[in-house]
């Protein structure tokens, strides 16, 4: 690498086109300045003369309604200028939605909920995210939910979750993860637990609809929901139980004419789908990607992104803890009690006795008080990781967000693993 290429490079984007780059090469570094103009990543806005700190990882699409000039300093894997961009498709949707909460807002009822569609890597999340930078700009509260447990924009994978959005979200660190509501599926696909995924979407809609009730900023504002990538046979009937429990208006389809079919002929006419195609910038990822970016999102759970957190790390007897895992293995039909059905069985709770077998995974710190408590639909307070499992002395070593004791001793058994290697 000469000399010449790290001197920063300065690009100047005409109005409506887009400055983008992707940064693969671990342990490397790219500075992004605004020098003039204006210029937004993903709805948030660009501060004149600060430089951004973009790392590994990341796919950045800097867009301009007006033109603008960018400096860039560091070495990227890829970077162009892209003049075709939805971006203008997505603000009048933006626009759209808006309409409707001015309305919701005079006459007091429901703002738009709707919901973003479509396969894997389509960029569902990015569009979500714009959308509400969008109406937080305009002075809105939206709810943002997310149902991709693959990912976990909200928490960790393996769990939906949902927020409030009172401000953009930080280039850096997204939105503000302030009192997050969390319920634990504790798979990387809902396929592992269908009945159960169906549960806890019926819950968390229930939750949320009344939430927005509330305050009547809010109630106007209403609620844009994140999806996950899997559209077809099971995926598809969980978008079609989605859009049901969260009383959808409006879906979004990205990128994909069979689905938007699909849904124009099984959803309610009363409902809007509206098919946008995805950008050119998003990049399509392989399996491995997928899985090394849930590690990096369970990691910044513990150790932060840009503003370390430093989590603690203690002992527990295993005889405080209940440890229970969610769904027996299935039983054929002729072995279930009268009455009972197989999807019975996802749902029950099953108790994990303490061992080796702990090791690395994480644990859902339950708000249910005891076993009494429809453990379930109870969300969560957080996550924990056991790091270490001492059998002679029965005790497990946890990494925590917070200092002992733990708020809870009913904890749930997840699936996703994450080797502490801090």
């Amino acid at each position: 690498m000469s000399e010449e290429a790290e001197k920063p490079v300065e690009y100047n984007l005409e109005a409506d086109s887009e400055l983008r780059f992707e940064l693969e090469a671990k342990g490397e570094k790219v500075f992004v300045e605004l020098k003039s103009g204006f210029a937004e990543l993903f709805g948030t806005e660009l501060v004149k003369g600060k430089a951004y700190e973009f790392t590994t990882g990341a796919k950045v699409a800097i867009f301009t309604y007006h033109g603008c000039v960018l400096e860039v300093k560091g070495k990227t894997d890829v970077l162009y200028v892209a003049k075709e961009t939805p971006m203008v498709q997505y603000i009048n949707c933006h626009a759209a939605l808006e309409q409707m909460r001015e309305i919701a807002e005079e006459k007091n009822v429901q703002g738009p909920i709707v919901m973003v569609v479509g396969p894997m890597d389509v960029g569902k999340t990015t569009l979500c995210r714009i959308f509400l930078n969008y109406a937080v700009r305009v002075g809105r509260r939206p709810m943002f939910v997310d149902l991709d447990i693959g990912q976990g924009c909200i928490s960790i994978p393996g769990t939906i979750g949902a927020i409030l959005v009172e401000r953009p979200a930080s280039l850096e660190e997204g939105f503000s993860q302030q009192a997050p509501l969390v319920y634990h599926l504790g798979h990387k696909s809902p396929s592992s637990n269908d009945a159960l995924y169906r549960i806890i979407i019926s819950k968390m809609a229930e939750v949320t609809l009344e939430a927005l009730q509330a305050n009547k900023k809010t109630k106007a504002s209403g609620m844009i929901i994140n999806t996950c990538g899997w559209v077809k046979g099971g995926g598809y009937r969980h978008l079609l139980h989605a859009a049901q429990a969260f009383e959808v208006g409006a879906i979004f389809v990205l990128d994909q004419e069979r689905l938007y079919n699909e849904l124009l002929r099984d959803i309610p006419a009363f409902v809007k789908v509206v098919l946008l195609p995805k950008s050119g910038g998003v990049v399509e990822r392989s399996g491995a990607s997928r899985a090394e970016a849930r590690d990096i999102r369970i990691k910044e759970y513990f150790y932060g992104h840009r503003s370390p957190l430093y989590p603690h790390s203690f002992d527990v007897k295993w005889s405080d803890l209940k440890i229970y895992k969610i769904g027996a293995p299935a039983l054929p039909d002729s072995c279930m009690p009268l009455g009972m059905k197989a999807e019975d069985n996802m749902t029950k709770l099953v108790a994990v006795q303490p061992g080796p077998n702990l090791l690395h995974h994480i644990l859902a710190v339950s708000f249910a008080e005891s076993i009494e408590d429809d453990v379930i639909q109870t969300n969560v307070a957080g996550f924990i990781c056991v790091t270490h499992v001492d059998c002679d002395r029965q005790t497990i070593t946890v990494l925590s967000p917070q200092p002992r004791p733990l708020p809870n001793v009913i904890l749930l058994l997840s699936e996703l693993q994450f080797m502490d290697t801090h």
